[in-house]
């Protein structure tokens, strides 16, 4: 099943103290004093009243604020729905309301399932939006699982039309793997879903032996990312049909014109060979060497027609995805969050991070420290609980961040200048 597979596939996530985020919520004014158990210890580390955060008043006001906007999902108006969409991403992305919506998640399922049929373009895409967060803070139970299959038909239908909004396509290809990824029961499915967003991105024409069309989208790199992350939960018998021929579908991709796709591509391919060590598979083919030719061309590409922030980031990526197909090696990543800290140690890892990331946004460090479904993915054990006393004596004031980040600056520097040009002392 796809849910004890996402289990055995994700390794021991570390976590020790460190240093506190000092990242505010932007835009969260929908939600700005509302709390769920454990919101009081985040308001109260991120300096935002913790004081005002406990008190019911303020409560039920943010409950009722959040109540209006969903009644005006039905309003006649586009602008008026558009609007309580935006309010309602915001509040589900900045805080975790899995009590606050249990009760309700029916009536709002009805609701965004008539702004994805009836909406146009922005509206389409906010609607998929907040399906993913509804069903993120539902959680992989009965009732996330609910929300999915009542809806994915309709993802499915809106992502497969060529006619459609292409920011509701991408935005539909983001929820399917997402909400496919949390709540998904049954093995048909995950692969139906896998089949579906490998048409976005791999369409006949770019098949084996093919090459890839010069224009790509944002919808095929959220396509490509769905399909990605849904390969991290899938059975072993479904990986090695994956490793037996579909994944020869990636290499043209590595010659698009879109530099995100290039890399996605490039993470992707990578992903792929992990999973083939794990299932002890070999990933030897004819093609496995015209392959690492073209990783090691974009590892050092310097075309000028390329801009060069482009080609710093594409250069520094493909290093590492080279690296480790050479030789194994991943270069472990430490994400930061309140007291607490987890390893990036793999690329299955990245990549849920990544995806979890970019539907969040700025609230993925409160989710990280409140929500038991992120906790459960990277393995974080139950959120902690900490007084406010606890949280302001482990702060760190500006000075001692100055001394730090001076500190830091000055072995850099140092570290550097050892490989640096020395044209100037030559002259």
């Amino acid at each position: 099943m796809p849910r004890s597979r996402r289990a055995a596939r994700r390794g021991p996530g570390g976590a020790r103290a460190g240093s506190p985020a000092s990242e505010e919520e932007a835009g969260s004014e929908v939600l700005s004093h509302c709390s769920s158990a454990s919101e009081g210890a985040s308001a109260a580390e991120e300096g935002a009243g913790s004081e005002a955060v406990g008190e019911p008043g303020q409560e039920e006001e943010a409950e009722d604020r959040l109540k209006e906007h969903m009644d005006n999902l039905l309003d006649k108006s586009a602008k008026t729905r558009q609007a309580a969409l935006q309010s309602l991403r915001l509040a589900f992305s900045s805080k975790t309301l899995s009590e606050f919506l249990l009760e309700r998640r029916l009536m709002l399922t009805d609701s965004l399932e008539k702004c994805l049929k009836k909406g146009k373009g922005e509206e389409q895409a906010l609607a998929g939006t907040v399906l993913t967060l509804l069903c993120l803070q539902m959680g992989s139970g009965p009732e996330g699982e609910e929300v999915f299959r009542s809806l994915k038909p309709l993802l499915v239908s809106i992502l497969t039309d060529s006619m459609a909004s292409p920011g509701a396509r991408q935005s539909c290809a983001t929820a399917l793997g997402m909400c496919c990824y949390i709540a998904a029961a049954d093995l048909e499915d995950l692969v139906s879903c896998l089949s579906c967003l490998e048409g976005i991105f791999s369409p006949p024409s770019a098949g084996e032996g093919g090459s890839a069309p010069t224009q790509h989208g944002p919808l095929h790199c959220s396509a490509l990312q769905s399909w990605s992350l849904l390969l991290t939960i899938c059975p072993p018998s479904h990986i090695k049909s994956v490793l037996d021929n579909r994944w020869l579908k990636l290499p043209p991709l590595l010659s698009s014109s879109s530099v995100a796709l290039r890399i996605l591509a490039g993470e992707t391919i990578a992903l792929v060979f992990e999973l083939a060590q794990d299932v002890e598979e070999d990933l030897c083919h004819q093609d496995t060497e015209f392959l690492r030719a073209q990783l090691k061309v974009l590892a050092t590409e310097s075309n000028k027609y390329r801009a060069k922030t482009d080609r710093r980031k594409q250069r520094s990526i493909f290093r590492d995805i080279l690296r480790f197909i050479e030789s194994g090696e991943y270069q472990e990543e430490t994400i930061r969050f309140g007291l607490e800290c987890m390893y990036l140690d793999s690329w299955a890892r990245q990549r849920t991070y990544q995806a979890f990331k970019e539907v969040l946004g700025s609230g993925i460090r409160h989710h990280l420290q409140n929500n038991e479904l992120l906790r459960e993915i990277f393995g974080l054990g139950p959120p902690l609980v900490l007084d406010a006393a606890a949280l302001k004596a482990s702060k760190v004031s500006r000075f001692e961040k100055h001394l730090y980040n001076s500190a830091a600056f000055k072995a850099r520097t140092k570290a550097r200048s050892r490989v640096r040009d020395k044209r100037a002392d030559v002259l």
